[in-house]
């Protein structure tokens, strides 16, 4: 198929495509990374290559003829050389006639029609049959996801031309290839990548080495310290998640501005790039705070302590899939999540709204997530109202795309080759309403809790606390005693010292008294909606898959039979409450 093995190895997704062609496939919807560059081996040089290129000179860089169609401009030879360029125009004009007509189209069902002619002529040809690979670059702008009642005339053409040339016994005896260029394999028409014909070649993220020979490449000659305070090996560690288009704008920009790239430069660059590539469907958070600013929930830090430092010393095997957060609202459970991702110092990503209201572009989207986050490890993802967010097996009323993407998720989550690579933390108010099979053991494994102040001392402890996350001085002796007869949260206490703050600067006073703070507490007014709150709370217990991360007011309850019968029965009766 190709004389690279003679100048060096093909990537991964390369060999699979070669190997299958070997084996008889003909098409290939080849998806995932393609908008980054290749790596291109010749005998006398190494060069970096769009896909199409590399494809065009590597794979196919012996075969009579390759044509590149993009609906920009028509069908085109693709080739490294000229001398190759004017072979290809002249092999296609002995059965299409001149290559500028052919050039000159534009439309999708008259190109279909003229290489369908062009293929069948080869075909026909006596003696050896001409090798001919075809590449369709956007293919989802050719054979766009549809449902059979909505695919239009044009579409169903395209459609049924291309799955003629994947099926046809004729076809597959000649030395033929079809290669569909599409990012998301959900943006695709189902009739193709559910089609046994049809062979799916997905390109990864860069790995390490990848970017490690890449930088090398683009840096030969130039003094790399430079151009970085860091070294080649740690750049290439530190740029997990990015693509080799990404590093490219890196080192140029360094090279063209004559600024050295620091830490910091990297990581904001890194950030934009990433958030970009997700198209805005992530948000990276820079985590400001560690485990030592997390207070009354003690049992809940030992153990993520714990784990951090199985991480730390690399004993993945060790590490939980993912964590459940529940608890009413305002308990910390994002806060908490944020300061274990400070304290082990890896990259945090929260999940924004990933959906959408058209048809297959929900779990496209999903998809280009999880593509990123397998190659950014070890990282966090915060997925905040977990109930809402990943869907369920059974829900109905949108087509389906709730139960597809639980079950992205689902398979995610479960792959266990990503322990301690991807650290899933869920956080909910409501974990009953989150799918059980998401909440199993093997996913999301480690279920805590959390609750509101319920002593003095943790009172004042959050309080203190609260004041010092903020920036705002307050003393031990100025916290007031706890409120009697109502629950204030994390966020609620963090209320109580920003207004006390307030009331001091209205005084144009620098320093926070305990005038404020009594003042500010006394006119608070938390949330009163308490059955939700008292649901909430209920839930979370049930859940705890420890006994230690409960409050000695919970554990009875939750330990013994008949503590847990009654537990359910007031978590019926909270239900039934709020309905």
């Amino acid at each position: 198929m190709s004389d690279i093995d003679a100048v060096g190895g093909l990537p991964a997704w390369a060999q699979k495509l070669k190997e299958i062609h070997e084996g008889g496939g003909q098409m290939f919807l080849v998806h995932g990374n393609v908008n980054d560059l290749v790596r291109v081996e010749r005998r006398d040089e190494v060069t970096y290559a769009t896909l199409p290129e590399f494809l065009a000179a590597q794979l196919f860089g012996q075969w009579d003829s390759v044509l590149y169609y993009d609906q920009v401009r028509g069908p085109r030879a693709l080739a490294s050389s000229k001398a190759r360029l004017d072979a290809i125009n002249k092999h296609v004009e002995r059965f299409v006639g001149p290559v500028e007509q052919l050039r000159e189209m534009r439309e999708p069902s008259k190109v279909f029609a003229v290489l369908d002619k062009y293929l069948e002529l080869a075909l026909l040809r006596e003696g050896q049959r001409p090798s001919i690979a075809l590449l369709f670059d956007y293919a989802h702008f050719l054979v766009p996801s549809a449902s059979v009642s909505t695919t239009a005339r044009d579409l169903a053409a395209a459609l049924a031309t291309l799955l003629n040339w994947a099926r046809s016994p004729y076809f597959k005896r000649a030395p033929f290839a079809f290669c569909l260029i599409s990012e998301r394999l959900s943006d695709l028409h189902d009739s193709l990548t559910r089609n046994a014909h049809v062979a799916r070649v997905e390109i990864p993220f860069p790995e390490r080495e990848e970017r490690l020979r890449f930088v090398e490449w683009s840096t030969a000659g130039r003094d790399f310290g430079a151009l970085c305070e860091i070294g080649v090996a740690e750049l290439a560690q530190l740029t997990a998640g990015m693509t080799l288009v990404h590093l490219q704008g890196l080192l140029q920009r360094a090279i063209r501005g004559q600024r050295r790239i620091s830490l910091d430069d990297l990581k904001s660059y890194k950030k934009q790039m990433i958030e970009a590539e997700c198209q805005g469907l992530v948000e990276f958070i820079e985590p400001r705070h560690t485990l030592d600013l997390v207070v009354g929930q003690d049992a809940a830090v030992r153990r993520l302590r714990e784990d951090a430092s199985l991480l730390r010393r690399g004993r993945l095997d060790a590490v939980p899939m993912g964590y459940l957060f529940s608890g009413p609202v305002g308990t910390g459970k994002t806060f908490l999540a944020e300061c274990y991702a400070g304290s082990i110092g890896i990259p945090c990503v929260k999940l924004l709204n990933f959906r959408s209201k058209y048809v297959g572009e929900t779990e496209g989207n999903l998809e280009k997530i999880l593509k990123v986050l397998r190659v950014m490890g070890p990282v966090a993802v915060v997925i905040d109202e977990a109930d809402a967010m990943l869907g369920d097996r059974e829900a109905g009323g949108d087509s389906g795309t709730s139960s597809r993407v639980f079950g992205q998720f689902a398979a995610q989550m479960g792959n266990t080759a990503f322990r301690g690579k991807i650290l899933w933390f869920l956080l909910t108010c409501r974990p009953d309403l989150l799918p059980i099979d998401l909440k199993r053991q093997g996913r999301c494994e480690v279920h805590i809790p959390l609750f509101y102040p319920e002593t003095e001392a943790a009172f004042r402890e959050m309080f203190l606390t609260m004041g010092k996350k903020n920036g705002i001085d307050i003393a031990a002796e100025e916290v007031p005693p706890m409120p009697a007869g109502i629950q204030l949260s994390g966020a609620d206490i963090e209320a109580v010292a920003t207004r006390a703050k307030r009331l001091s600067l209205l005084e144009d006073k620098s320093e926070v008294g305990a005038e404020h703070v009594a003042a500010a507490l006394r006119e608070f007014m938390p949330s009163a909606e308490t059955d939700e709150k008292q649901l909430q709370t209920i839930a979370s217990v049930i859940e705890a898959t420890e006994v230690d991360f409960l409050p000695p007011s919970w554990r009875e309850q939750a330990t013994t039979p008949e503590g847990r019968k009654s537990l359910m029965d007031r978590y019926r009766a909270a239900l039934a409450a709020v309905s």
